[in-house]
């Protein structure tokens, strides 16, 4: 047999390479904007142009800087399932072409075939290597049993396992293990999840803070919270320092499960390990305090970011929520405290809603003077947009208040707000 050859094949034919596998671009933060232009330009081209568009050195010219295969992979998530599989399956042919052996870039391309959950294009490149008398190795296994997770296609990655199991020269490993719990972990499915685990252990691994990472976040995503906190429960035993990311899926727990004292517990208990807390963890805690109302939590909470020295961001989180809570429940008093104690600690505003949320209340309780006041002390730190000028404009009108709705209209037109 040449490495997998015939054996390979059958074995996979035989489990089949399953169909209901879904191929959607992956997500990227990147805008379309900030994508190198020229790749991207011609790459909206119909997708019986991509492959003849790359080659063309017309287009493509191989000493102009903005073209090369980082501005290409730029460009990935903003194209369709069928052109991000051909611009791939491209990369694929010249790295042959060019007779690359470096397996780094090979299990780089099938690492991008994960991303855009296509199996089948991992299963070619993974042959075609073959073909080329690359031999396999159990990195590009894993590679590619990675890929067959990603597109929910657990029969040929399975198939694959037993073909390691069989083999020789590319036997499993902890990482192989690993793939699958990260793997069902993604999916939700934690039976499958727990079962991995428990293989890994039994072939002699040792669970590795990426494990827990995807044993808690698999169990917070099906809702396995008990599950979840047996998993922490064994990472302090262990030893093993957490990480942010398991931090922030228990929290996530402890939100879904509306248990406000844990999460005050958590909080502090996560201060006195960290010193810090993420800006993501203070968002999920504002979030469900605000959403039941729970104003002396939201400001015992502003107490102990601010004794414990927490970043700007943070802080700035936190005194929004309660000026948000306060302005939602007409407490003007409190609004009125709490936006002068922000103010005080050299914060200010974060978003025009924000403001606007406290302007609705003045509104709501007719109180424009005070209302006169508030605007006077944030133009200092804060510069009103056209929304919030919008909402003075409305609430002015609504109240009849003619000549304060000259005034701000006047202040709109010197400020250049249109």
């Amino acid at each position: 047999m040449a490495f997998l050859g015939k054996g390979f094949l059958r074995a996979v034919a035989k489990r089949g390479l399953s169909s209901q596998f879904v191929q959607t671009p992956f997500k990227s933060q990147r805008s379309l904007s900030s994508l190198d232009p020229l790749p991207n330009k011609r790459l909206q081209l119909p997708s019986a142009l991509i492959k003849s568009t790359l080659d063309s050195a017309t287009c493509f010219p191989q000493d102009n800087p903005h073209f090369s295969w980082d501005s290409l992979l730029a460009c990935l998530p903003s194209l369709s399932s069928d052109k991000a599989r051909l611009v791939l399956k491209w990369k694929l042919e010249k790295m042959l072409k060019g007779n690359e052996r470096d397996y780094d870039q090979y299990l780089y391309l099938m690492s991008l075939c994960a991303k855009i959950r296509n199996a089948s294009l991992a299963m070619h490149v993974f042959t075609s290597m073959e073909v080329h008398g690359i031999k396999p190795t159990t990195s590009l296994f894993n590679s590619l049993i990675h890929a067959c997770l990603s597109s929910k296609d657990l029969i040929t990655a399975l198939s694959l396992f037993e073909i390691m199991q069989s083999s020789e020269d590319y036997k499993p490993n902890d990482e192989t293990y690993e793939t699958f719990i990260i793997g069902f972990s993604s999916l939700g499915n934690t039976d499958a999840m727990k079962s991995w685990y428990s293989a890994k252990k039994a072939a002699g691994y040792c669970a590795t803070l990426q494990t827990y990472e995807s044993l808690v976040s698999g169990c917070i995503k099906a809702r396995d919270f008990d599950g979840a906190d047996r998993f922490y429960d064994e990472i302090k035993s262990s030893g093993i320092m957490t990480s942010e990311t398991i931090l922030e899926n228990l929290l996530e727990g402890f939100y879904r499960r509306r248990r406000f004292n844990q999460v005050k517990e958590f909080i502090k208990s996560c201060l006195e390990v960290w010193q810090e807390i993420s800006v993501k963890m203070v968002e999920k805690v504002v979030g469900l305090y605000s959403e039941h109302g729970k104003v002396e939590e939201m400001e015992e909470l502003l107490s102990t970011v601010v004794e414990s020295g927490q970043a700007v961001t943070v802080l700035s989180q936190v005194n929004s929520g309660i000026i948000r809570m306060y302005a939602t429940l007409n407490r003007l008093d409190d609004v009125e405290y709490s936006v002068g104690r922000m103010l005080k600690q050299g914060l200010s505003f974060r978003c025009a809603d924000d403001v606007e949320k406290v302007i609705c209340c003045y509104f709501r309780v007719e109180a424009y003077d005070r209302l006169d006041l508030f605007l006077e002390h944030i133009k200092r730190s804060h510069k009103l947009t056209k929304s919030t000028y919008d909402s003075l404009v409305a609430g002015y009108r609504r109240a009849g208040l003619s000549q304060r709705l000259d005034t701000v209209i006047k202040d709109m037109e010197l400020a250049g707000v249109r």
